[in-house]
C-alpha cells in the first residue's frame, strides 16, 4: 500500500519498491463514450494496416463496417488519438507552428552503430474503458526500447521523464521525433540541446521517417495489447513491463540477424 505522507519513503522510492510506475498510480485511463472507444479502437487498427488514411477515408471505411458516423466525429477521434495520414512526400513548409523547424538528418544516413540515432514515438492504447498515451525511445541500430512511459493527457512530461530515463543509459548522436508539440516543447529541445544533441524532426505526416518506431507500435499492439484488453493502468504497466523485457532480451528481429535488440546494443 502506498502512503503519500510516508515519514521516511518518497512516493517514486515506495512505486520502485512495488514495482509500479509513477504513472501508474498517479493516472485514471482518459474516457470517451463507449461506442467513441470502439471507433478509436477500429481507426487504431486500421491505421496500422493504412497509415495513409485520413479522416476522409477513415470515415467511409467505418461506414462501410455499418457505423453510422460523420466526418467531424472520425476527425476530433484521430486528432484525440495523435492519428494522421502519412503524405507521399514531404512538405517543404510548416506554417502556424510556433516553434523552431529542425531539419531531417537521417535521409541517406548510414546507421552503423549503436546510440548514434535514437528516436521517440507516441501511440494511442486503447483499453477496456478508456484510453492511455504511450512514448517509446528507441535506438535506431539495435532497436533497443531504451525508455517508456504512459500518460492520460498528451503533455510534454512524460516525454521528458522517458528521455530523462533514457539518458541514463547512455548518449545518442542524433535524436529524431516527429513535429508533435510534445517534442518542439523548449523544455523538450532544451534538454535535449544542453547535452550536445542534434536534433532531427521528420515532416508532418511522414511517420515512415521514423519507421523503425512505427514497426514496435505494430508488435506491441498485436503482440500485447490487443491481445490483453486491459482493464486498469497497473495491468497495462506491468504488461508493458513484461513486454518491452521480452522485446528487448528474448524476441529476435529478422532484420538484425535474428539476433536480439539487447545482443546488437551491447555488441
Amino acid at each position: 500500500m502506498i502512503e503519500l505522507d510516508h515519514a521516511h519513503l518518497s512516493l517514486r522510492r515506495q512505486c520502485e519498491l512495488i514495482g509500479l510506475s509513477r504513472s501508474s498510480y498517479y493516472y485514471e485511463p482518459a474516457h470517451e463514450s463507449e461506442f467513441n472507444l470502439r471507433l478509436m479502437r477500429l481507426i487504431d487498427e486500421q491505421y496500422l494496416k493504412t497509415p495513409f488514411y485520413g479522416w476522409p477515408r477513415m470515415t467511409a471505411q467505418l461506414q462501410r463496417q455499418g457505423y453510422e458516423v460523420n466526418h467531424k466525429r472520425v476527425q476530433r477521434l484521430m486528432r484525440l488519438m495523435g492519428v494522421q495520414a502519412i503524405y507521399p512526400k514531404p512538405k517543404t513548409t510548416v506554417s502556424g507552428q510556433g516553434h523552431r523547424v529542425y531539419p531531417y538528418l537521417l535521409r541517406d544516413l548510414e546507421v552503423g552503430q549503436p546510440n548514434q540515432v535514437w528516436s521517440a514515438d507516441i501511440t494511442y492504447v486503447p483499453m477496456q474503458q478508456g484510453f492511455m498515451y504511450l512514448v517509446a525511445i528507441l535506438d535506431w541500430f539495435s532497436r533497443y526500447v531504451l525508455a517508456w512511459q504512459l500518460s492520460n493527457t498528451l503533455d510534454c512530461r512524460f516525454c521528458l521523464d522517458a528521455l530523462q530515463q533514457a539518458l541514463l543509459l547512455g548518449q545518442p548522436e542524433i535524436f529524431n521525433t516527429d513535429q508533435g508539440v510534445q517534442f518542439t516543447a523548449q523544455e523538450f529541445t532544451t534538454r535535449l540541446e544542453g547535452a550536445g544533441i542534434r536534433i532531427s524532426m521528420d515532416g508532418r505526416g511522414r511517420a515512415l521517417d521514423n519507421i523503425f518506431i512505427e514497426r514496435l507500435w505494430r508488435s506491441v499492439k498485436y503482440e500485447d495489447i490487443y491481445l490483453k484488453d486491459y482493464a486498469s493502468v497497473p495491468e497495462l504497466d506491468a504488461g508493458l513491463q513484461a513486454y518491452f523485457q521480452f522485446y528487448n532480451q528474448d524476441r529476435p528481429h529478422q532484420g538484425l540477424g535474428y539476433r536480439t535488440p539487447a545482443e546488437v546494443h551491447r555488441a
